[in-house]
């Protein structure tokens, strides 16, 4: 069941361009919001007074697979995507009759946790970037756990608000100046420059070798397990811990403050004033600012952010404490409890890419449709091992329930309810944590276009789920940061809804799922020297958004998570360390011959006795 009411929001619209009228004042301020996710790059300008998206341009981000559980990508083709994005959008722009000279800021926000290591005197990579979700470092996490006390994963915990876990950055980092020589002599050498894709992308832009800027915001740094969560500073016993100097490490700034300016292009001169990782710019970008709000984001994987406001709470059923944002240079911290899964979209684009069902990634919806349940099958698309709440890196994929009444169809709706199911998990781990039950979820993010997994997830987890009509949060963020920065600049506002949120003072109405983007633009209009993009709840603005409540019975609903768990169980510890490319250890035969020599020894006997 569907409902269409009106919420605080930004808002924006679903084509790359609409009809403008070219006088009105809400084209004076435009941010641009920069959102560069694990596999597409966009760049968005959004309006700062009205929120709204003006104009886009997207494009897609390859990736590479050279081992199983690998996933990188090219740092140049990431730089490279952001600078034809910023072209593209500029262009459409213009053709819509609006000068590029309206745009106030640039907001950032980006894939978190990806791993990016660079030659200080050559400015080119030294590795391709290390992925969020690739799982080679699953040796290096054994290892590193092995050196605590207690040989416990949570041993950082207190410190940094994160489990060792093959996930954050310092892992990806250790791997690298364990096991490649290029970035082994960068450090010997004093040459090696280390960050996430925030990182990257601004020193590049703000000049590279030619004093480009060298910091990354908090949001980022909280994901690299390097950082105090409480001091926001590296931690000299975290870096010790993971052997990695501190002087390779950018400088730590707030996520809405001037850090530089475009050094070339369209937009040359213009500042940059606002950096959020990508699920905290959609937690923005939905304009989650009271404590006790949630927002769920259906990407490549699925983050379910809580916003617990100026106290960092430590987890006890398997969540991260990170930092939610910290929008100016003395504004206040706030941070989140936050729900990861690794697998969600990626596992419809396995569907599509890997076994043919679909043509599309949108196809699913309507296979899926033409079924009313998965009749008993369950997939659970541990690809990787599984995140939150288990963090169990030698779980592996499974499909359970199979009869010869299985069809294609059947499993695509398995697909849609592993993503629920999994953030079902997620909602009752933050039950659990908060004491305080959760009524709603605020959902974003590309697959919330698909109605009937909203339906679903409303049907699974038992509560209403609330869509604004423009379900695109985490480019807002960026542009709300960005348009919040303090800028007074004649050049023109290109940012994400993120970005252009974060840039100035605007009230959003989405129309489609930009809000990770809008959240970026509101940080960045929002940024001292730039501030025209208001945070103020008063002055954020109605949105229309569709809420899906609950249709099965709380019996049935409890049935089929049951159902979920023991599948999930199937799934755990699958891979497994005494069983190297699948070859089985002699050692583990052992039991079983014994067992088996005697009982024959024993015929053996009774024969000769009888």
């Amino acid at each position: 069941m569907i409902e269409t009411k009106y919420l605080n929001f930004p808002r924006s619209i679903t084509s790359g361009q609409m009809t403008l009228k070219m006088a009105d004042p809400k084209f004076e301020s435009l941010i641009v919001a920069v959102d560069q996710g694990t596999s597409s790059t966009r760049v968005l300008i959004f309006s700062s007074k009205t929120a709204e998206l003006i104009t886009y341009h997207q494009t897609e981000i390859s990736q590479k697979f050279p081992k199983e559980g690998w996933c990188e990508e090219d740092p140049k083709e990431i730089l490279s995507s952001v600078y034809v994005c910023i072209d593209k959008a500029v262009q459409n722009l213009k053709a819509l009759g609006i000068a590029s000279s309206n745009i106030k800021a640039i907001g950032i926000t980006n894939q978190r946790e990806t791993t990016i290591v660079w030659d200080k005197i050559t400015g080119e990579p030294l590795y391709n970037a290390i992925v969020w979700l690739d799982g080679r470092t699953a040796t290096t996490v054994d290892s590193l756990v092995s050196k605590t006390p207690k040989q416990t994963k949570e041993h950082l915990q207190p410190k940094c608000g994160l489990p060792i876990s093959t996930y954050f950055s310092a892992v990806k980092l250790r791997w690298l100046l364990d096991n490649e020589t290029a970035v082994q002599t960068a450090l010997q050498d004093g040459r090696l420059m280390f960050g996430t894709v925030d990182t990257w992308l601004l020193w590049n832009m703000t000049g590279g070798l030619n004093g480009g800027v060298y910091i990354t915001d908090v949001t980022n740094a909280s994901r690299t397990m390097l950082m105090n969560v409480h001091s926001l500073k590296w931690d000299s016993d975290l870096c010790k811990f993971f052997d990695v100097p501190m002087s390779i490490l950018p400088e730590i700034r707030s996520s809405s403050e001037i850090y530089g300016c475009l050094s070339e292009g369209p937009l040359k001169g213009l500042p940059i004033s606002g950096i959020l990782g990508d699920q905290q710019a959609a937690l923005v970008g939905q304009a989650c600012f009271k404590r006790g709000q949630v927002k769920n984001t259906y990407g490549t994987g699925c983050f379910m952010l809580y916003n617990t406001g100026s106290e960092a709470v430590m987890s006890e059923h398997g969540l991260l404490t990170t930092v939610a944002y910290k929008l100016g240079k003395d504004a206040p911290v706030c941070y989140a409890l936050e729900g990861s899964v690794a697998i969600a979209g990626a596992a419809v684009r396995w569907l599509r890419d890997n076994l043919g069902i679909i043509e599309k990634s949108s196809d699913i919806e309507k296979l899926a449709s033409t079924v009313e349940s998965p009749h008993g099958c369950y997939f659970v698309p541990a690809f990787s091992g599984l995140f939150c709440p288990y963090w169990q890196p030698d779980a592996r994929g499974t499909i359970c329930g199979l009869t010869q009444f299985t069809n294609k169809a059947h499993i695509a709706r398995a697909c849609l309810e592993a993503v629920c199911f999994q953030s079902r998990e997620l909602l009752d781990a933050m039950n659990q944590d908060s004491g305080i039950p959760i009524s709603s979820i605020q959902v974003d993010g590309g697959m919330t276009e698909n109605t009937l997994l909203m339906q679903l997830q409303a049907d699974l987890a038992g509560i209403p789920v609330v869509r604004p009509s423009m379900p695109e949060t985490t480019a807002l963020g960026a542009a709300m940061a960005a348009g919040n920065a303090e800028v007074r600049h004649s050049m023109p506002e290109t940012t994400a809804i993120g970005a252009a949120m974060a840039a100035g003072t605007a009230e959003v109405r989405p129309s489609m799922p930009e809000t990770t983007a809008l959240g970026a633009a509101m940080a960045a209009g929002n940024a001292e020297g730039v501030a025209v993009w208001s945070l103020k709840s008063e002055d954020l603005t109605k949105i229309t958004t569709d809420t899906f409540s609950p249709s099965i019975t709380d019996d049935g609903r409890d049935a089929r998570f049951a159902q979920w768990k023991k599948a999930v169980g199937k799934a755990m510890h699958w891979e497994t360390k005494d069983v190297p490319g699948g070859s089985i250890n002699m050692y583990r035969t052992i039991p079983g011959g014994l067992y088996v020599l005697f009982s024959v020894g024993l015929l053996i006997l009774a024969e000769t006795l009888r």
